[in-house]
């Protein structure tokens, strides 16, 4: 099998990456071997429960929330090749080596409110070239299509490193060893699909497309869909993109009237653009239901978005509920 430092020696080369580019990568998920060791302890090491601050967002953060931003930033800034960070947990930016030709953003550790019961969450990363000049908020605000990294480690019943250097996804497990090994090469996400993902508790809060297309799959095979659709809903966004990166699926967390100055939920720089550039390297779409995500133009670090990501066949359709 082939290991994360051989296929980045192999795939860099084929590719003809920059070398300062796989070492921050390498430095990214050596940082979340970390925080794995610190999830799979759990409350032998007293990392459950809440911290008693609140982020940016304005959510309650978990001890482990704080605990893997702190080992993400602590990690990155010690990289040469890292100009600056950004967190979902932090304000601001986060200035690292100011020779640095990248910039890293992250969500440290998404689905957290699954931490304390043990069901699966992720770190969430993204890789930027750092533009010419000092180090400011523009510097962060490049469109998804722009990434030239970005993945998840997911903490699951395995370990898992999904990978993309925007030539395909490469997925590795980690072995008893602590190191990742690949098992997957290039996953492909199914056209078609008979799975939905969404929080059903929100119905009453959205806007008439999206009630209207959830209709048609409850109708299932009596309906206009002429098929039986099954629902999942993990809480854990990186979740429900594993899933349906593994076997198909569409996911949706779509703006709603519960507070008409948000766009959505869900952050397009730590979020919705490194999945987003994952589930489309792996023949996926994503959308905010009426543009391509990874073509959105953002104009601040913590920007919300509506999402809908998966199966292209799903996905579109969506879409066409929206025109």
């Amino acid at each position: 099998m082939t290991t994360f430092s051989e296929y980045l020696h192999q795939h860099g080369a084929e590719h003809q990456l920059e070398p300062a580019l796989l070492d921050t990568v390498q430095t990214i998920v050596s940082a979340c071997q970390t925080i794995g060791r610190n999830v799979r302890l759990g409350a032998l090491s007293g990392v459950l429960g809440e911290a008693g601050t609140g982020n940016i967002q304005g959510e309650a953060q978990k001890k482990l929330d704080v605990i893997a931003n702190q080992i993400l930033i602590d990690t990155l800034r010690n990289n040469p090749n890292v100009a600056g960070l950004a967190s979902e947990e932090e304000d601001d930016f986060v200035a690292a080596n100011e020779q640095g030709d990248y910039l890293v953003l992250f969500d440290p550790l998404d689905g957290s409110s699954n931490i304390d019961i043990n069901i699966s969450i992720g770190t969430i990363f993204s890789v930027l070239a750092k533009p010419s000049g000092s180090l400011k908020t523009e510097s962060f605000l490049q469109k998804g299509r722009d990434q030239v990294a970005a993945g998840y480690v997911l903490y699951g019943v395995q370990t898992l490193l999904v990978l993309t250097f925007k030539h395909g996804v490469a997925v590795f497990t980690l072995d008893e060893n602590g190191e990742f090994v690949q098992t997957h090469t290039a996953p492909q996400i199914p056209e078609s699909t008979a799975e939905f993902a969404i929080n059903m508790s929100n119905q009453r809060h959205w806007e008439q497309p999206v009630q209207q297309y959830i209709a048609a799959l409850l109708a299932g095979k009596d309906g206009i869909r002429g098929k039986n659709y099954n629902m999942r809903w993990v809480a854990s966004m990186v979740a429900e993109v594993h899933r349906i990166l593994m076997r198909g699926g569409v996911f949706m967390y779509p703006k709603d009237n519960r507070d008409p100055s948000k766009a959505g939920k869900l952050r397009l720089m730590y979020e919705a653009n490194p999945l987003g550039l994952v589930v489309e390297q792996a023949g996926g779409k994503i959308t905010n239901a009426r543009e391509n995500m990874l073509d959105i133009q953002p104009v601040g670090l913590h920007q919300r978005v509506a999402v809908v990501l998966g199966s292209a066949e799903e996905v579109e359709t969506v879409c066409q509920y929206h025109l």
